[in-house]
C-alpha cells in the first residue's frame, strides 16, 4: 500500500467529520428521532395502503407518535409499445407523491417536498398475467417512492 493510499484512508474519517457527516442512526441522527414517532396518515385507496405500508417498514409503526405524516399521491399510466395490430403491450406506472412531515405538538410543517418514480409493466400475456403484473408494478412503484421519501426525511434538519 502506498504512502498516499494510507494517507487517504486514515484521513478520510477526519473529513467526514469536518463537513458535518452523522450517521443517521447515530445520536442525535435523524433515524433515530424519526424511529416509531412518526404517524402516517390513514391511507384512502390501494396505492396509499402500500405507501404506507412500505414507510411503516422503515420508520415502524407508532405507538405514541410525535410527527404526522400526510402523503398525496398521483398515478398515471403511460402506452410504451405496440404492436402490428395497434396494441399496447407495455405500460410505464408513473407515480408522484407530494408529503409533509409536521411536528403533532404545534402543527408546522418541519419539512416537504416531492418525489417521483415510475415503473413498468408487460401486456403480452393472458389478461391474469397482465393484471398480476400491473399489480406488482403498483407495489414496486410505491416501495420505490417510500425509499425517496424515508431517505429525504433522513436527509431533512428536523432538530428544529
Amino acid at each position: 500500500m502506498s504512502l498516499l493510499n494510507r494517507r487517504t484512508l486514515l484521513l478520510a474519517p477526519l473529513a467526514l467529520a469536518a463537513c458535518g457527516f452523522e450517521p443517521v442512526y447515530g445520536p442525535g441522527g435523524n433515524g433515530t428521532a424519526l424511529q416509531n414517532r412518526v404517524l402516517v396518515d390513514e391511507p384512502n385507496e390501494r396505492y396509499g395502503y402500500f405507501l404506507t405500508r412500505e414507510i411503516e417498514g422503515r420508520l415502524g409503526r407508532a405507538a405514541t407518535p410525535t410527527y404526522g405524516l400526510a402523503l398525496t399521491i398521483a398515478t398515471k399510466q403511460a402506452g410504451l409499445a405496440t404492436d402490428v395490430e395497434g396494441n399496447t403491450r407495455r405500460f410505464n406506472l408513473i407515480g408522484t407523491v407530494d408529503y409533509a412531515l409536521r411536528d403533532l405538538s404545534t402543527g408546522q410543517i418541519v419539512t416537504s417536498g416531492k418525489v417521483d418514480n415510475f415503473t413498468g409493466y408487460s401486456a403480452t400475456g393472458t389478461t391474469v398475467a397482465t393484471l398480476a403484473g400491473e399489480q406488482d408494478a403498483q407495489v414496486r412503484l410505491m416501495t420505490i417512492l417510500a425509499d425517496q421519501i424515508v431517505t429525504r426525511l433522513f436527509a431533512a434538519d428536523i432538530s428544529g
